[in-house]
């Protein structure tokens, strides 16, 4: 019996990409392109012990001076200050910053924004973090995975303010599809991860 050519070339034929599988009918949506520029990997760094108790003293106090940080771990104050500036050259310290309290620099209103964006590509996300950048209102943002692209932590002073953001500055952001708030009530934990 002969084969029929035309079922055999489709037997053996690759799926062509193009068309839908409907094996998967609801696929996945991929991560925003910029992904791939702000979320490069990162090899982490070589940390003995001493590095980590240096760290740990640094998180809790970042104006500790070399002199106290070396008391507390037992160690002279040259090594400690090259200990220090090489984590400061390798990133692992990023820099030292001021925690303040936000309502008491009439910043009391706290949002998560989450956003989702129209157009997934390199050039539609580039725009949209540059924008974030811009934005003195928002103090944090992440690439996420799920139903939105991005979280965004906003600080505002009332409500007024904080739909003055949302309505004039976030929503004349191009490219964004979809955001929804969140407000936070209140902070049960703020700290740092911790250097096992």
């Amino acid at each position: 019996m002969e084969k029929d050519p035309k079922k055999e070339d489709s037997a053996n034929a690759r799926p062509d990409p193009t068309r839908p599988n409907p094996a998967r009918p609801n696929p996945p949506r991929p991560l925003p392109p910029q992904a791939a520029t702000t979320a490069n990997p990162v090899i982490p760094v070589a940390l003995d012990e001493k590095d980590k108790a240096i760290l740990r003293l640094l998180q809790e106090n970042g104006k500790m001076t070399v002199r106290e940080v070396a008391a507390q771990v037992h160690l002279s104050t040259t090594p400690v200050h090259d200990r220090i500036k090489r984590m400061e050259d390798e990133g692992v310290i990023i820099r030292y910053a001021a925690l303040v309290d936000h309502a008491r620099v009439r910043k009391g209103l706290m949002a998560i924004c989450y956003v989702s964006l129209k157009e997934h590509n390199k050039r539609s996300g580039a725009r949209f973090i540059k924008a974030m950048h811009e934005l003195p209102e928002v103090i944090e943002c992440f690439i996420i995975s799920g139903e939105f692209d991005f979280m965004l932590k906003v600080v505002a002073d009332s409500m007024d303010a904080y739909y003055d953001f949302h309505v004039n500055k976030l929503g004349q952001v191009e490219n964004i599809g979809q955001v929804q708030s969140t407000f936070v009530m209140g902070a049960v934990k703020q700290t740092f991860p911790q250097i096992g």
